[in-house]
């Protein structure tokens, strides 16, 4: 936890002899900034978050009231706690310093012993809090490490194996998500490739994210068949889902042999095909979302691959990134953007569509997680 000594307090008063009287009393115990007016108040905490805040309320231009809700406003200094310091002493006016985002009140002429200890059990507070959420940040880091080291280490060459160039990313919109993705050969040496999208965010979807990859790695080289591997992966989310949590899949099989992709999806966004410069999407069987009930019904469909013939599986964080309009990205962009890209190389084409979402978003937070995969049959 952050040694007190540390903290840093901005006095923001008009009134010198007021500005004097809290220096001389907390100099010697913390770190000290001072700001005669709203504005420079503003402007300095801006420039370096202090870790408490005295703020008179009776000022000329900018009130405390104000300045208190500025604070509030900036993501930077929402959470830096404030003690307002005034002559107002009208229970009304308490009200209103509360309620702009205030954490004390304490009213002109104080005591300065009184001070310091409503300083210090404030500063106090605010460094616990900070302790507690670099632990959590922490942790998330190291999340986010396990969760990414789950994913499959080296998809290029797994599917090199059968014929095919593969490249693939995920974007969790948090520290960690629910978006996954699996390449896999089977005894045969064909291709097994799955996207899955689980519901939520955060570390509970983290956490089924993982169980489903790790169900779909011990049943997809044995089932072989998309809606088969769905079924079983399905029945066995349900089995242990207190939590009544799901995941879309969209899963195929790809024989070497002859080119052939079979593939079938679980609410999943259809796949795109990439051919001749055109994009779009696959026909797809509706059905239900996996790991809810057992006995998950799902069709089988199946394209004809052609040497060049690029076929690209996304979660909805895709066609479904705003931007600060509220406009989403939407099917029609994707197919657009994939034309465009076509012909550039697998990595060149996964990089330029995530480039393309993100400018479509331009300043507004990623609201989803996004993963991408593309196949490309080389011959």
């Amino acid at each position: 936890m952050k040694d007190l000594s540390e903290c840093r307090i901005l006095i923001v008063d008009d009134a010198p002899a007021n500005v004097d009287v809290l220096v001389q009393a907390l100099r010697t115990e913390y770190k000290l900034g001072v700001a005669i007016d709203g504005p420079t108040a503003l402007k300095t905490a801006a420039k370096r978050p202090p870790d408490l805040v005295l703020l008179d309320i009776v000022m000329p231009g900018l009130d405390g009231y104000e300045v208190c809700r500025q604070m509030r406003a900036s993501p930077q200094l929402r959470e830096v706690p404030i003690m307002f310091l005034s002559s107002l002493e009208d229970v009304r006016d308490k009200t209103r310093g509360f309620e702009a985002g205030g954490n004390d009140y304490l009213v002109k002429p104080f005591e300065i012993l009184e001070v310091k200890a409503r300083v210090r059990s404030l500063l106090k507070a605010k460094a616990y809090a900070d302790a507690v959420k670099e632990k959590i940040a922490y942790d998330l880091r190291i999340a986010r490490e396990i969760q990414m080291g789950i994913l499959p280490p080296d998809i290029a060459s797994v599917a090199a194996t059968a014929g095919l160039e593969a490249h693939a990313l995920l974007v969790p919109a948090q520290e960690v998500g629910g978006d996954l993705y699996e390449v896999l050969l089977t005894p045969e040496g064909n291709l097994v490739a799955v996207m899955g999208d689980v519901s939520g965010k955060g570390i509970p979807a983290a956490l089924f994210m993982a169980m489903t990859t790790t169900l779909i790695r011990a049943l997809a080289p044995d089932l072989r068949r998309p809606d088969d591997i769905l079924r079983r992966v399905s029945d066995k989310l349900a089995s242990h889902n207190p939590r009544n949590m799901f995941v879309t899949l969209l899963c195929a099989t790809y024989e070497a042999p002859t080119g052939q992709l079979i593939y079938a999806s679980a609410g999943h966004p259809a796949a795109v095909l990439i051919r001749k410069d055109q994009a779009s999407l696959l026909p797809t069987d509706a059905a239900l979302v996996a790991g809810i009930l057992p006995g998950l019904t799902v069709g089988c469909q199946s394209v004809q691959l052609e040497p060049e013939d690029v076929v690209l599986f996304y979660t909805d964080g895709v066609t479904e990134a705003f931007n600060a309009a509220g406009n989403l990205y939407g099917e029609s962009h994707l197919l657009e953007e994939l034309t465009r890209l076509s012909g550039h190389t697998v990595p060149d084409l996964v990089a330029g569509l995530l480039q393309s979402i993100r400018t479509h978003a331009g300043e507004h937070p990623q609201s989803d997680d996004i993963a991408i995969l593309a196949l490309k049959r080389r011959v």
